[in-house]
């Protein structure tokens, strides 16, 4: 979705830099990619909600940007159930707009589209 917009996607995973058992390198690294980032995009996935890291890495990006470049890419399963915990309404979300294309949703303002992307 993102990519096809034309947006530069940084997915820790698939850094090939990255040690495979996670240190005190993989945080600098992902601190770093933070503060890079113009944006900060969690994707919301069972296994994010559930993940430890994933948690610590939308905690530190909010001390580093403004929470309006803070945003949830919301998913859903096969069964449409969204992925998602109560603290991840605090932020904004990227969803398709009915039009085509990408939108930015004000989530504290029950949905409400604040920009195009």
């Amino acid at each position: 979705m993102l990519k096809r917009e034309g947006w530069d996607i940084y997915v820790d995973w698939r850094d090939p830099t990255m040690p495979e058992t996670p240190d005190a390198l993989t945080t600098s690294r992902i601190q770093n990619a933070i503060i890079r980032a113009d944006w900060f995009l969690f994707l919301a996935t069972e296994n994010s909600i559930l993940s430890r890291w994933c948690q610590w890495e939308i905690g530190y990006a909010e001390g580093r940007k403004q929470l309006e470049r803070i945003a949830i890419v919301p998913t859903t399963d096969e069964l449409g159930h969204y992925h998602g915990n109560e603290y991840l309404k605090l932020y904004n979300t990227i969803g398709n707009k009915p039009s085509g294309g990408l939108a930015l949703y004000n989530m504290l303002g029950k949905g409400n589209r604040v920009s195009n992307l």
